[in-house]
């Protein structure tokens, strides 16, 4: 058994090659091998979101706060909310983070395969994000 305590692993800003606005990640857990799993809770300021990217064995998001919007590749853009859950299939090209006007922050839980847990793309532009 392993406890991660509050305040043991610090937060980090969410790098600009990654996300656009102001972005805080805060590690939670990575089991280590043989289980692949890790998850972090992210916290995104109003307008803030990430860049295009997919998962290799997808992703689940669980919304804890505020509200924000998520896209897959040629889907709409969809409004999530505290209690959502949204799941991106393996290889999904998707974006998610805040509306224009309110903060929200999410609970990212990924696996790894061969060592990876995302492959970052282009940045989401501002037309892309208003839609």
């Amino acid at each position: 058994m392993e406890i991660k305590r509050i305040g043991s692993q610090p937060s980090n800003k969410g790098p600009a090659d990654w996300f656009t606005g102001t972005v805080r990640v805060d590690p939670l857990f990575q089991a280590p091998p043989p289980a692949r799993v890790a998850g972090a809770s992210v916290t995104f300021e109003p307008g803030a979101r990430t860049a295009w990217h997919t998962h290799p064995l997808g992703q689940t998001l669980i919304v804890t706060a505020g509200c924000g919007r998520v896209q897959r590749q040629g889907g709409p853009v969809e409004h999530i909310y505290p209690g959502d859950v949204v799941w991106f299939a393996p290889g999904e090209k998707h974006w998610h983070g805040a509306s224009p006007t309110t903060a929200m922050t999410h609970i990212a839980i990924q696996e790894q395969l061969d060592g990876k847990v995302v492959d970052w793309l282009e940045k989401v532009s501002d037309e892309q994000y208003k839609q």
